[in-house]
């Protein structure tokens, strides 16, 4: 038996969470809807121009961690903190939901990494990303048990920013292929994409990726085209296995020849998107690596990403197992 069911590999962040208008975003040039990467100056700035917020642990590869122990499953993460407040946070959260999380922080600069996030009305997210301790993330934190002993190792793309984290990442699916298991990636950003296209696009067709997660503009961005079939079409030839959400049209999942529709989830109101995605592949990668068909993977993605898009931050405060066992799916 693996020792884990889900091992996934992130940048840590706190996330700082406040609520603004979209003339906020323009005056003070933050791209709607996107990452934005920034330096300490400028999260310095952000953090006094911002109003009352929600500090909670985030980062994409965490949230799904957090997603997949919500649901019943054995989760790991590796990510990189700082010994400081923030950091000491970080791993208390993260813990807290029952994952294995055992990445030795940093004693000294830089810190704990922190994304300031700014919702508008509309539900939409932009991220301000500053990366602090996570670029320190190295093949060192590669704990070889838990590369080995997962049925999955997932990661997020944003850790090609990086560039240690991708020697790291490489170290993990070559343990992980070793022993029989799978890789999975995330696209993360159309941004992300935009930086990193060649090298996304190589490891898919090396095989170094076995599944991908993307909505439908980073697939569009990622073969760089306005069709969502088009892209769809070069996705199914170029990985074993792919999830595409597409909002509240739901989501598509492609493996050969086959292709699987899911409906999104109904909700009462559109809150925050941040963690939709991080969510959906919880949920997703949960029934996977439990053995379910595609179909059910894809519902519970939908579930686990509805229920979080319905409430500020994140991370499930509801306890997912129990969610989707009322909606007949575990």
């Amino acid at each position: 038996m693996p020792d884990y069911d889900v091992l996934c590999i992130g940048n840590a962040i706190v996330d700082i969470i406040a609520q603004c208008d979209e003339a906020f975003l323009n005056d003070n040039g933050i791209i709607k809807g996107a990452m934005n990467l920034i330096d300490a100056t400028r999260a310095e700035l952000l953090y006094q121009r911002m109003g009352p917020a929600i500090e909670a642990s985030g980062g994409s590869a965490g949230n799904t961690a957090a997603g997949v122990a919500s649901l019943g499953g054995r989760a790991a993460f590796f990510g990189k903190v700082s010994n400081d407040q923030l950091g000491r946070l970080y791993a208390h959260d993260i813990r807290a939901h029952g994952v294995a999380f055992d990445t030795r922080p940093l004693d000294s600069l830089p810190p704990t990494a922190r994304s300031m996030i700014f919702v508008t009305p509309d539900g939409e997210r932009s991220m301000n990303t500053y990366l602090g301790a996570c670029v320190e993330l190295g093949p060192e934190d590669v704990e070889a048990d838990k590369a080995s002993g997962a049925r999955v190792t997932y990661f997020e793309g944003y850790l090609w920013d990086p560039p240690r984290a991708k020697e790291a990442i490489r170290q993990t699916a070559r343990l992980a292929h070793a022993a029989g298991r799978e890789v999975a990636m995330t696209l993360s950003d159309s941004f992300c994409v935009d930086r990193y296209r060649d090298e996304f696009l190589d490891l898919m067709r090396s095989g170094t990726v076995d599944i991908v997660f993307a909505n439908s503009h980073e697939i569009k961005s990622l073969y760089q085209t306005a069709s969502f079939d088009a892209a769809l079409a070069a996705l199914r030839k170029d990985c074993r296995l792919a999830a595409v959400t597409r909002s509240e049209k739901g989501s598509v999942i492609v493996r050969g020849d086959e292709t699987v529709q899911i409906e999104a989830t109904a909700i009462a109101e559109l809150v925050d998107t941040t963690g939709a995605g991080d969510l959906y592949a919880a949920g997703f990668l949960h029934g996977y690596t439990q053995g379910r068909d595609l179909k059910t993977c894809g519902d519970l993605g939908s579930l686990a990403a509805g229920l979080v898009i319905q409430q500020v931050g994140p991370r499930p405060r509801q306890n997912l197992r129990l969610e989707a066992e009322q909606a007949g799916l575990l």
